[in-house]
């Protein structure tokens, strides 16, 4: 019978692998919007528009950038939930919980810089609540505001946003993502080693190949 803890771990090894899946896929289809998205208030939503309606199969990539992009938080939320049941917060997995929350916390990063790059109604006025919250932290606020909108909501906050997205927190998501896997990798392999009675992979090619000695050799 196997080990609830065993499949809890093979099951974030799992997600780890289908993160780094979507973050390479929402990034690649990123790229193939870029060529025809015009970060600007006046153009913005049209050139989505042309993407989806006139670039030969623009709707596809734009559907995948946006649902690769929504699954992979969800994906990054039963992540944590499925490395906290599987008890992944020893010492050792600390590479792995500390970029698994990043990774999650940038996806969802993406989504919000994302909110007012299409220009839409909707973007707009709910940007324009959430800027009300962040001006209401305190002593960074205002400043805060002001970088992200460039004095107030227009075509240079549309590029804020969008170079925030596109160069800052994407890469950051690639990044994090990589080292998440890496880490879970790295990690199972240094736990299986503690097992009793488990051998490396290495020990055990190196006991296959040491010569027996003359009296077993009789034997």
């Amino acid at each position: 019978m196997l080990n609830p803890a065993f499949i809890l771990r093979r099951l974030s090894t799992i997600l780890a692998v289908a993160i780094v899946t979507l973050t390479l896929m929402a990034a690649t289809s990123g790229i193939l919007i870029a060529f025809y998205y015009q970060p600007s208030a006046g153009a913005a939503y049209d050139s989505l528009q042309a993407i989806d309606q006139t670039v030969p199969y623009g709707w596809l990539v734009h559907t995948l950038h946006n649902l690769s992009g929504n699954l992979v938080i969800v994906a990054g939320l039963i992540q944590i939930f499925v490395m906290f049941l599987g008890e992944r917060f020893r010492r050792s997995w600390l590479t792995a919980w500390v970029s698994g929350i990043l990774f999650t916390l940038s996806a969802i990063g993406l989504s919000w810089t994302a909110i007012i790059l299409n220009w839409n109604q909707i973007g707009f006025w709910r940007l324009k609540i959430e800027l009300g919250t962040i001006e209401a932290i305190p002593f960074i606020g205002a400043a805060l505001r002001e970088i992200l909108t460039g004095g107030m909501v227009g075509s240079l906050t549309v590029a804020h946003m969008y170079t925030l997205h596109s160069y800052v927190v994407s890469l950051a998501a690639v990044g994090l993502s990589i080292v998440h896997l890496a880490g879970l990798v790295f990690q199972e392999r240094e736990m299986q080693a503690e097992i009793p009675g488990v051998q490396p992979e290495s020990q055990e090619h190196e006991a296959i190949a040491q010569p027996t000695s003359g009296a077993e050799a009789s034997i």
